[in-house]
């Protein structure tokens, strides 16, 4: 920090409660002496929780130092609720305290902007670091250090224990289930039912009453292995999907799992119980050159990754599908927001659909925006339903000529629009749903996870009803017969529901996510990104400009020019004063490289580089008076 920068003194920690306190309230008088890093988060966002997961590390080696505290700023209705939040903060195994803010004070009080967001507090209060998005563990395991000898040479550094205290455990069978798979019968008798029991990290084999555990495939204890049922370990398995009899037999494995936190595809032989890896290399994906990157023209270039499917880093596998249509397994790349093809004879990897930019954007398949999609299912056409969450939308991929020719919305506005409403789809509204499963009638039911409900999708009428509500997070739907089974995570169970002829109606109205409001002026508007390479690397010229913004906005007609995909972190935007409000929608992207400079001080060849990337949705109202511009921090260092 320079002698000319001012200090910052950090914001007091205001909401409604605190959570893994022991019942304690925290404030950061008492934190003080402690490095103190605000995570900025909500539980429906796959980012977030990829930053807590990167986050573990550093809390375990310099758990003497630093302290963590979680700030729980919901996105969703559903996330303000107290005992969901309770019941993610124990499904997560967060283990640091965490500040309940529904009404986003305390986002609003450090200008947080975007979900993650990191902001660093030094021992005498004052702050240090701003930090967009995710990727950010390598720049703090340097800086933290640094933090360390500097107010440990100054007497402002206190060692110990920080305030941490762990809830009482849940037990139980099933914890936190995430998907179940039908499996086939033997001698004519109903086959038994797979669940991901993810937060006990395996998977287990029900019978047909959903209760009693026939076996378990998995040592129950998160982490990584291939082998045995009994020593094999997963973190997270979510989806599941059965290969077809003879490929199955030629391959030697019938079921496909998405390990979600080990960014992997497992294969399961049933009759042994041996777990393989068969796509991922465990590695976090983001998007980087080759397919699935974006062209300055927006579009997303699909096509083969890999034809070594093991040698490909994958972002959160959500769910998957063995598609008749493709051939291949579907993956609902939650993590990078596209959906991805997986080809298990071959092993091929490749990107079927979206560009990777977060939001919802239907058309040809290289143009098409996804939000986290976390469920798919396949009808007996050929089509591919998705349940994309962050848009609480319900999607649907039409296939031709064994491709993914379109992407259309069934039910769906955006990224910050949601509610519980039944009736014609154009005006229905889903919240954060996980689950999908096509039905006879060639109707869609959905897993309505935030709302609490099943809903059904009449493709012919276009009309949306409620099967059932008053349901514990349902993350899954399957058709069981005349029956529906739910997945009902947040009361650990598996249940069986009737599908009614007529289904209940329900209009609890539309709604949207309630961020505060920037109130710009019309006109000339400049708009700035700030990144600072974190020590040890610095950005990575070799190719032209290592940073990029993407700009756009909703309605479009809110932007008169500055739009579009350039090089650079720095635009002048021109908003239009006939568009009362509306929302920014911007991607910056910033490249830089490990490992010291050579002679010429140039980076070094083979060293390890780092995109880093985050979206903005900034919700704008054009007042005269307003402000002229917008600053953002994708990695700002105070």
């Amino acid at each position: 920090m320079s002698a000319t920068s001012p200090r910052i003194r950090a914001s007091d920690l205001v909401g409604r409660g605190w959570l893994n306190t022991g019942g304690a309230a925290l404030d950061l008088e008492a934190l003080r002496g402690k490095i103190v890093i605000l995570d900025f988060w909500t539980f429906c966002c796959i980012n977030c929780l990829h930053v807590i997961d990167e986050l573990r590390p550093l809390e375990e080696e310099f758990s003497d130092v630093l302290v963590t505290v979680g700030v729980h700023s919901p996105k969703f209705e559903h996330e303000a609720d107290p005992v969901a939040l309770a019941a993610a903060i124990e499904r997560y195994e967060i283990h640091h305290p965490v500040l309940d803010d529904p009404e986003l004070v305390t986002w609003q009080a450090y200008s947080a902007r975007a979900w993650p967001t990191l902001v660093v507090i030094d021992p005498e209060g004052y702050i240090v670091a701003n930090l967009s998005g995710e990727g950010h563990s390598a720049g703090l395991a340097s800086f933290i250090p640094e933090l360390v000898a500097q107010h440990e040479a100054k007497g402002t550094l206190h060692r110990g224990s920080g305030p941490y205290v762990a809830p009482e455990p849940q037990a139980g069978t099933l914890r936190f289930p995430g998907k179940v798979l039908p499996l086939p019968g033997v001698d004519g008798q109903p086959g038994n039912f797979l669940v991901s029991d993810t937060g006990h990290h395996r998977l287990v084999e029900l019978a047909e009453d959903l209760e009693t555990v026939v076996r378990s495939f998995g040592s129950g204890q998160k982490g990584f292995a291939d082998g045995p049922a009994e020593t094999a370990q997963f973190n997270e398995p979510q989806g599941m999907t059965l290969l077809p009899a003879e490929l199955a037999a030629e391959l030697g494995y019938e079921v496909v799992v998405a390990d979600s936190v080990n960014h992997r595809l497992r294969g399961l032989t049933l009759a042994t119980g041996e777990v393989r890896s068969i796509a991922g290399n465990g590695v976090q994906r983001l998007l980087d050159a080759g397919p699935g990157r974006v062209n300055e023209q927006g579009e997303g270039l699909l096509g083969v990754l890999s034809e070594d499917a093991l040698s490909v880093a994958l972002s959160s596998p959500w769910d998957v599908v063995y598609s008749t249509a493709l051939g291949q397994v579907v993956v609902a790349m939650a993590g990078v927001h596209q959906i991805f093809g997986f080809e298990p004879r071959s092993g091929a990897l490749s990107v079927l659909a979206g560009t990777g930019l977060e939001g919802l954007l239907d058309g040809a398949a290289d143009q098409a925006w996804f939000a986290q999609s976390s469920g798919i299912a396949e009808d007996s056409e050929g089509n591919i339903w998705v349940a994309d969450s962050e848009t609480s939308a319900l999607r649907v991929l039409r296939t031709k000529g064994g491709a993914v020719s379109s992407v259309e919305t069934a039910i769906g506005e955006g990224l910050f629009d949601f509610g519980f409403r039944d009736g014609e789809a154009a005006q229905a509204r889903l919240q954060h749903p996980l689950g999908v499963a096509a039905l006879p009638d060639g109707s869609v039911a959905v897993a309505d996870t935030y709302n609490g409900a099943v809903r059904r999708y009449d493709r012919v009428s276009k009309q949306v009803s409620t099967l059932a509500r008053g349901l514990a997070e349902p993350s899954d739907v399957l058709l069981d017969g005349e029956l529906l089974i739910v997945v009902e995570a947040n009361r650990h169970q598996l249940i069986r529901l009737p599908l009614p002829k007529d289904a209940l109606q329900v209009d609890e109205g539309a709604a949207q996510t309630q961020r505060p409001t920037s109130n710009v002026a019309p006109g000339e508007f400049s708009l700035e990104v700030r990144f600072s390479a974190p020590t040890g690397q610095k950005l990575d010229h070799r190719w032209g400009d290592p940073t990029q913004l993407k700009i756009s906005s909703t309605p479009p007609e809110l932007l008169l020019s500055g739009d579009g995909t350039s090089t650079g972190l720095n635009r002048i935007l021109d908003l239009n004063s006939e568009v009362p409000e509306g929302i920014l929608h911007i991607t910056a992207r910033a490249a830089a490289c490990d490992g010291p400079e050579d002679a010429d001080g140039e980076i070094p060849d083979h060293a390890a580089c780092h995109l880093y990337q985050q979206d903005w949705g900034i919700p704008v109202k054009l007042v005269a008076g307003g402000d002229a511009g917008l600053q953002l921090d994708l990695r700002g260092m105070k």
